[in-house]
């Protein structure tokens, strides 16, 4: 009888881990999961081609600031989502470009290409490499393919509370990359997110390097409703660890007007716009 007791209370020990952890996910103040959360961001309407103008301003720890601009595209072919964006100006980076192809299959990696007229060459990223700094900027090529949507390919979300950010309320979650291979990869050992959850888009971000140190932190300062669709017009991140900073400004937002197939290939970065 004793010995039943002790097996009883030993289970009951190690199970209160895991009990703790469903708890804080899912039941505490009924909550939707980490899981639901990444599934409403990720089914939210992009529309299903937006072209725009995009300004890149990279500021380092002594004030000096340089400027980019871009054009970027993106389209939906079925549930393949890809975008391109061209280079425009200073003249020593124009007609650069960066394409990618985000697959929807989870078992498919997805595609990357860089184009620089230098070297006339269109660079393939590879899985490895998605975890660098995008042209100067404090985002990285991973970053700036997911946009306003996370990763559940490469992330397990869970709850872990309520949030406000910039004045609205929301829920945060945690996400924990899903083996140590992907957290080399993308340079992070953890994300926690301020979901607003009435247009459910991320509103802040912060993210932890592999040592566990605060990296940096993403802000999403002006939300606007362009032609029906939610849309991120400012997106300030700051580097924690360099003291550098990035704003990335969207103007000329369109989701009506067509964009053709042909604009999302290596031949395309070549000729440019």
């Amino acid at each position: 009888m004793k010995q039943t007791h002790l097996i009883i209370v030993l289970i009951s020990i190690f199970a209160l881990p895991v009990l703790a952890q469903n708890l804080t996910d899912s039941n505490v103040n009924g909550l939707p999961t980490g899981e639901e959360i990444a599934a409403h961001i990720n089914s939210r309407d992009e529309g299903k081609a937006v072209s725009r103008k995009l300004k890149i301003e990279m500021r380092d720890r002594r004030g000096k600031i340089r400027q980019r601009e871009t054009m970027s595209y993106r389209k939906y072919f079925a549930k393949e989502k890809r975008t391109v964006i061209f280079y425009l100006a200073p003249k020593n980076i124009k007609d650069t470009a960066f394409l990618t192809y985000d697959y929807n299959d989870p078992d498919l990696a997805d595609d990357q290409w860089l184009y620089l007229p230098a070297l006339r060459k269109v660079r393939r990223i590879s899985a490895s490499d998605r975890g660098d700094y995008f042209l100067g900027t404090d985002m990285t090529y991973e970053d700036i393919k997911l946009e306003t949507r996370v990763s559940t390919a490469d992330f397990n979300f869970q709850t872990i509370g309520t949030c406000n950010a910039k004045g609205k309320p929301g829920l945060k979650i945690e996400g924990i990359p899903k083996t140590q291979e992907i957290a080399r990869e993308l340079g992070y050992s953890k994300t926690q997110s301020c979901v607003d959850n009435e247009i459910w888009m991320v509103r802040t971000s912060q993210f932890w390097d592999i040592k566990d140190n605060l990296l940096k932190t993403v802000t999403i300062n002006d939300i606007e409703k362009i032609q029906g669709i939610w849309t991120q017009k400012n997106i300030e991140v700051e580097n924690h660890k360099t003291g550098h900073s990035t704003g990335l400004t969207f103007s000329e937002v369109d989701y009506r007007s067509s964009v053709a197939d042909g604009i999302f290939n290596t031949n395309a970065m070549k000729r440019g716009l």
